[in-house]
């Protein structure tokens, strides 16, 4: 594989500043059934929770089937944590209260299994979904800061001398990484989190350790402009194969490259000249349109440099993610983009016996099928032929990546088509997801029969992100405004700052403060010296 070193880019249409455009289109108004449709994503949530708590309360997830549960997030209550935000958006003030209370004497510096710890996964869910309650309650509950500062501290022994890379995994009882190699996604995927614990902390190293791991992910030589290998060796820093995605391993470090500078209303043009250039790479190389149905989909490149024709449910994020950030740098021609790759993942809901997307798809386009796996059979062909994608991996369990992107695309837009997809997929999931007193996930999304295999668990993700973007689909558009908030990858949204919020550094404010200053003051605050990528601006679009 021949990497290619970070290049000074040629930009598509950066406005000046970095981030002028407004995600959600004016004037959006909800039809009258909007409210009946919000109703039912609240009792689905509470029909949910309700049974979380009858028998799994405490513990990570519930298995519905076996009305038991499982541990497989350190047995910290991941349901809890993630579901908070959630209580909160949806006014559910009788499980907040109980929620928070049992959250307030979690001991997050011990595992109580006897698992290693993921930073990745722990970052997401329990920092993310902790400072994001606390930020949605008013600032209420500072016992909910100090357990992501607990958290927090711990999981900084993944850092190893002056290694930029985290190590994936931590065992808490010693305080040691697994040595093993991690992956962009895990290693890039923290500086949401980690900012606003710095920020509500005082201590600039929560914010120092994420950004250094970021800002070395990008700075390696890669495959493709924009786009690192998958795979990276903490000990060296340096990029393991030469695998390119926007699925899982890669897809988070690649959302964060336009959500992050958002939150922080940096000056700064680092981050978002990435997330241009992964843009533009993944256009020009990965975007593809299957021979069956003209449908666009995303694939992947392998270390051989060969196109492979794959997607999957966790990849199609990322609709959504260039619906915000074309809107946000004023680019129509990724909006559209995003907005056909909402259009690919939709018809692999609209095209099953379910109406729910399967685990994963390949497809066939005008340069062949390739995907690194099976021979697609009779079978796989004859369902291709009529459906412009084939199953590769027939399972769901309860993801929201779809309901994300189609969320963005309604919020963006105002097209009504996309409330009318949320309440088919809202039906869909009553009809075939119920299992006892809650929702479990399901083994082959083209079986509708009463006999269809189940997978005995509710995904604590299932409240944090999948409810959550339905809820906010038929909810009041100026509540929770992607104007105001920016959502982390596992949903629990932050509160954007105004402008003249980065002014706090200055010593009279942001009125007799030039842009440099400001940015300067920003700089300082963060304790990162970024180095700017020089950008030719070509115009608003490509």
């Amino acid at each position: 594989m021949v990497y290619l070193k970070p290049p000074c880019i040629l930009f598509l249409g950066l406005a000046s500043g970095v981030l002028g455009g407004n995600v959600q289109k004016s004037g959006l108004a909800l039809p009258t059934d909007a409210q009946a449709n919000r109703e039912q994503v609240r009792n689905t949530f509470i029909r949910s929770y309700e049974a979380y708590k009858k028998h799994a309360f405490g513990h990570d997830e519930y298995t519905p089937l076996s009305q038991s549960f499982s541990d497989s997030r350190n047995g910290w209550g991941a349901s809890i944590v993630d579901a908070m935000d959630t209580m909160a958006i949806m006014g559910l003030d009788q499980y907040l209260e109980e929620a928070i209370n049992f959250t307030s004497q979690i001991e997050f510096s011990k595992s109580k299994t006897s698992d290693s710890v993921s930073v990745f996964e722990s970052t997401i869910r329990y920092i993310g979904g902790l400072l994001s309650t606390y930020e949605l309650t008013d600032k209420r509950y500072p016992a909910l800061v100090d357990k992501a500062s607990q958290l927090g501290d711990k999981l900084s022994f993944a850092w190893v001398g002056n290694n930029d890379i985290p190590f994936g995994h931590i065992d808490f009882s010693s305080n040691t990484p697994q040595k093993e190699n991690s992956n962009i996604a895990e290693a890039g995927t923290l500086t949401m989190e980690w900012w606003a614990l710095s920020k509500y902390t005082g201590n600039q190293k929560y914010i120092q350790f994420a950004e250094k791991a970021a800002r070395r992910v990008a700075s390696n030589p890669a495959p493709l402009p924009g786009l690192p290998a998958q795979s990276i060796n903490p000990n060296t820093g340096s990029p393991v194969g030469g695998y390119v995605s926007w699925g899982g391993g890669s897809d988070s470090y690649l959302e964060y490259l336009i959500k992050y500078p958002r939150l922080t209303n940096t000056d700064d043009q680092f981050w978002t000249n990435l997330w241009l250039a992964a843009v533009d790479s993944s256009i020009n190389h990965l975007l593809m349109t299957s021979t069956v149905g003209d449908h666009v989909y995303l694939g992947d490149i392998d270390s051989q440099g060969r196109r492979v024709h794959v997607g999957s449910h966790l990849a199609c994020f990322h609709g959504g993610n260039w619906i915000m950030g074309g809107k946000l740098l004023n680019n129509d021609t990724i909006v559209n983009h995003g907005l056909d790759l909402v259009e690919g993942c939709w018809n692999t809901y609209a095209s099953t016996g379910t109406g729910i997307g399967p685990e994963s798809f390949a497809w066939t386009s005008s340069d062949g099928g390739y995907t690194g796996g099976p021979t697609p059979t009779p079978s796989d062909q004859a369902f291709y032929q009529q459906n412009g994608f084939y199953i590769t991996t027939s399972s769901y369990i309860l993801r929201p990546e779809v309901m994300e992107s189609n969320f963005y695309a309604w919020r963006a837009t105002g097209n009504t088509k996309y409330l009318d997809r949320a309440a088919q997929v809202l039906d869909h999931f009553q009809e075939y997801l119920t299992a006892n007193d809650a929702y479990s996930g399901l083994g082959n999304v083209q079986d509708n029969s009463i006999h269809t295999p189940r997978i005995d668990r509710m995904e604590s993700f299932w409240f944090a992100e999948t409810l959550k973007y339905l809820y906010l689909t038929f909810d009041d558009p100026e509540h929770i405004s992607l104007d105001e908030y920016v959502f982390n990858t596992e949903a629990h949204p932050f509160k954007a700052p105004s402008w003249s919020d980065q002014c706090n550094g200055m010593p009279t404010g942001c009125e007799s403060a030039t842009p440099a200053q400001i940015d300067k003051s920003v700089s300082q605050n963060s304790r990162v010296a970024g180095r700017r990528h020089q950008v030719l601006r070509l115009g608003k679009d490509y």
